[in-house]
Parts: C-alpha cells; sequence; structure tokens
C-alpha cells in the first residue's frame, strides 16, 4: 500500500458540497489572484476534513479545480504581460497560481490515499480513479510549469511524485488507457502522456526561453503529446532517460545510464517530424494550422525561433547545459540607487520580517548573461530611473545574494528599452562606522581594498564623506 503523504489523516470539520457551491459563486470575478487565493484556503479547510469520505472529497476537488480555471488563466496572462512588475506584486501572482497546483495536487494524492486505505470506496470510487490519478499528475505538472516560468529549481517531490503515479497507473493497468481528464477533447489522454509531456517539457531546455516563449512552449508540448514515447529500452531517436526507482529530471543520452529495469527512454517520436512540419507551415504561409490554439502571446517570428530551438532539443542535438551560459532567461530582483541597496543589504542580513522593504523592488527579465554583467529588455514606464549610470542592486533567482551593478547602456525602442548592466561586486558589506570628530580622515585606502573596483569604491566613498560627521552611521 503507498502512503502518498508519509503523514497521518488529518482531523478537522468538514466543508460541505453546497458549501463549496457557495463559495464558488462568490468569487470575484475581475480579480484572479484574489480568486485563486480564496479557492487555495477552501482546499486547506477540505484537506483537513478527516471525515470527509473520497467520493464527496472528489467532487467537491472537481468543483473548485473547475473554478479555478478561468481565474488562473488571467493570472498567467497577466503574470506574461508586457508591462514591468514591482516584485512584490510579481511573486503574488506566481505564489496565488503556483499554490493552487500545489493544494489541488495535494488533495487528489489525498483521494489516492483514501482509496488505497478503503475508506469509503464505491464503485463510483473505483471509476473516477483513472481520472484521479490523471489530474494529480496534471497538477504536478502545472507546478513544475510555473517553477520553470520563474526559473527556479525544480523540487525532488515533483519528479518522484510524478513517477510514483505512473507506476501506480501501470499497476492499475490504465496508463495508457484513454480518459477525460478533464471535460471536452483538450481535456482527453492518457497517464502516460501526461507523464512525458512534463518530461518533455523540461527537455526542451525551458531555461533559456523567455516566458512568453515557454508558455508556447507548453502549448505545444501539449499539442504534441501523443506522439511522445516512453519505452524500457533504448530506440532510435530517443534523446532522455528516466529511473523509475531513483526519479529525477531527464537526463541527456550523453550521460552514463545504468543498467536497470526501472530505467525507462523518453523522446519526441513523430512529434519531432510534426513540429518540422509545422515550423515549415509557417515560414510559408505566415499563418497557424487549425486546430493549433497558442493563444495571442506572440508574433510569427518569436514563434518560429521557438519551433527551431524546440526541433534542436527534441533531436538531440542541444548541447549540455553546463555550456550554455551566454544565451539565457532569467529573472532578476532590481532596485535603484545606493539607498535601497543598504536598505536591502541590512534586510538581508538581519533576516527582517518587514516586507514593505521590497516595495523598491522591480521584477526584469535577463536575456543573456556573462561573468561580467547582464543584459535585460524591459518595458519603459512614465517616469523611469533607469539610466546609464545608475547604480542598482542586484540578486537572482538562481543565486540568493545581493550583487552590485551600474547600467552601462540604455537603448530604447517604442514601448521597450534594452538595458546593459556591468556587475560590481558580487559579495558587497554592510559596515558598521563610529565617528571620531571632523578631523579623523577616513581610511580610504583601507575602503578601496575592501570594494574592490573603481565604480563601486567612489560610490560608497563619496556616501561615507558626507556620512563622517555624522555619529553611529551604517552604509
Amino acid at each position: 500500500m503507498i502512503n502518498w503523504f508519509g503523514r497521518n489523516k488529518p482531523e478537522h470539520p468538514l466543508a460541505d458540497s453546497r458549501k463549496v457551491n457557495e463559495l464558488v459563486a462568490s468569487l470575484p470575478t475581475h480579480d484572479g489572484v484574489q480568486a485563486l487565493e480564496e479557492i487555495a484556503k477552501w482546499l486547506d479547510t477540505m484537506s483537513g476534513a478527516g471525515d470527509l469520505t473520497m467520493d464527496p472529497r472528489f467532487r467537491n476537488l472537481d468543483l473548485l479545480d473547475a473554478a479555478s480555471s478561468k481565474h488562473e488563466h488571467a493570472v498567467m496572462q497577466e503574470y506574461l504581460g508586457k508591462q514591468r512588475q514591482k516584485k512584490s506584486y510579481e511573486q503574488r501572482l506566481w505564489m496565488s497560481a503556483h499554490g493552487l497546483w500545489l493544494k489541488l495536487g495535494d488533495g487528489y494524492l489525498q483521494c489516492l490515499q483514501q482509496y488505497d486505505d478503503g475508506e469509503g470506496v464505491s464503485a463510483q470510487s473505483t471509476g473516477s480513479l483513472p481520472v484521479i490519478v490523471g489530474r494529480a499528475m496534471r497538477a504536478l505538472r502545472q507546478q513544475l510549469k510555473w517553477v520553470l516560468l520563474r526559473y527556479g529549481a525544480v523540487e525532488p517531490r515533483i519528479w518522484e511524485g510524478m513517477a510514483r503515479l505512473y507506476q501506480y497507473a501501470e499497476s492499475k493497468s490504465f496508463a495508457d488507457e484513454a480518459i477525460a481528464i478533464f471535460p471536452g477533447s483538450s481535456g482527453s489522454g492518457t497517464i502516460k502522456q501526461e507523464y512525458l509531456k512534463a518530461l518533455m517539457l523540461f527537455a526542451s531546455s525551458t531555461e533559456s526561453l523567455q516566458p512568453a516563449s515557454q508558455d508556447l512552449a507548453v502549448r505545444l508540448v501539449a499539442h504534441f503529446g501523443k506522439h511522445f514515447v516512453l519505452e524500457d529500452g533504448p530506440y532510435v531517436g530517443c534523446t532522455h532517460w528516466v529511473d523509475l526507482a531513483a526519479p529525477k529530471a531527464p537526463v541527456r543520452m550523453v550521460s552514463d545510464i545504468p543498467d536497470l529495469p526501472t530505467v525507462c527512454f523518453i523522446g519526441a517520436g513523430e512529434g519531432l517530424h510534426s513540429l518540422e512540419q509545422l515550423r515549415a507551415h509557417i515560414a510559408y504561409t505566415r499563418s497557424l494550422p487549425d486546430g493549433l490554439d497558442l493563444g495571442d502571446q506572440y508574433d510569427l517570428d518569436m514563434l518560429l525561433s521557438l519551433l527551431k530551438h524546440l526541433e534542436q532539443d527534441w533531436a538531440g542535438k542541444t548541447q549540455s547545459r553546463r555550456f550554455e551560459r551566454r544565451k539565457v532567461a532569467t529573472r532578476i530582483t532590481v532596485v535603484p540607487g545606493l539607498h535601497e541597496i543598504l536598505r536591502m543589504l541590512e534586510f538581508a542580513n538581519n533576516d527582517s520580517l518587514d516586507f514593505t522593504i521590497l516595495q523598491a523592488a522591480e521584477s526584469w527579465i535577463v536575456e543573456d548573461m556573462s561573468d561580467g554583467g547582464y543584459g535585460a529588455v524591459i518595458p519603459s514606464v512614465a517616469g523611469d530611473w533607469v539610466e546609464v549610470g545608475s547604480l542598482i542592486g542586484v540578486e537572482g533567482e538562481t543565486f540568493r545574494d545581493w550583487r552590485i551593478g551600474v547600467i552601462r547602456r540604455v537603448t530604447r525602442h517604442a514601448q521597450q528599452q534594452r538595458v546593459g548592466v556591468q556587475t560590481l561586486g558580487n559579495a558587497p558589506e554592510v559596515l558598521g562606522l563610529e565617528s571620531r570628530g571632523k578631523d579623523a580622515p577616513l581610511d580610504l585606502k583601507a575602503l578601496r581594498a575592501k570594494f574592490g573596483t573603481l565604480e563601486l569604491q567612489n560610490e560608497f566613498v563619496e556616501s561615507l564623506r558626507a556620512k563622517a560627521g555624522s555619529p553611529a552611521t551604517k552604509p
């Protein structure tokens, strides 16, 4: 018997289906973030209803899952929007959507735990089992999508959960069974296909794609998912492998492959040929074929570039990630000016819980990176502070310390501007200084040795000169 949670059954009051229907009807219609946050709270309440059997739990999950769809779509469109967002709001958008899928996934796993424990199992429960597994797999795949959109590290539990669900479906003999995971043709598929969509999305090197291109990649992976292949042994065209006994992210075939019965091999299969045909059709006709829904967050040139990128990955021609260092896409948190940099450094060092300090922070998306800095394309805003020579603090999604930089290049085109940032220091420190009187000189030699580069020295030295007469100053 599988223990899906590894913890005891919760014991909290029950939220019945009538209450869920009332709450769904009261959801805000024009605030997707608030709607998702409220749904997540209800899912929390329901997860604590220890006396709720499998059938009503699944009915309630179904109601909340369906109610969240349009709101999650609205949040995604806002997250991909062209407006420059404050870091605090960008984080709230992300957390509302990712948190929803986290709670939904836990809810479906709770249903499976009850089924395995034999709690209130009926003929209806048994008939719903493939759909519940499919939705649990889909919830984990959606969590993966949102983590990749943020250029974050994928938690091991996501790979472990999907592998266990696939093995569970295989043990019940419905992994290859076509099921209506959700009503309508777009929600139909198999458990194996759902698993392969997640594996092939990660295998598509989304870390080098801008968020809008990532969204297109998700849609294309879903569109071609029926062609993807997962086999017990290596075959012509397979590009990656996974070990179901020790599930991790898919690994390229160039790596050493363990000779184990739990190792599976994956690839795009006929999806690669179909993708090549799609690129040729778009390049020739400058239009999409019927039946392909890619939303409206793209232009054809961007789409053609993405299709070429996917062709390389799906054909196994992409270089190993450790060589992909120049053309990247990642989020960075940016604060303007020395004053805000000092505030952020103190905030980081003191483990403060006063998150209002983040109000000045912005979220930028970098398109290239080197050892000496970043290149980013950001929207222009009214009264923009961005200009050549601006000192900024930078914190990345992949490195959790603050760095100092200066804007060296700004090129404006229509509503966008291309920004070049030179990093001046990778490990800034906050020093406590005490005045010894007006006649006590600053030890500029020691400060220059401490701060290293000329630009950073000048910024700090000038600020220290101005503060030299003030007692107990913390720069």
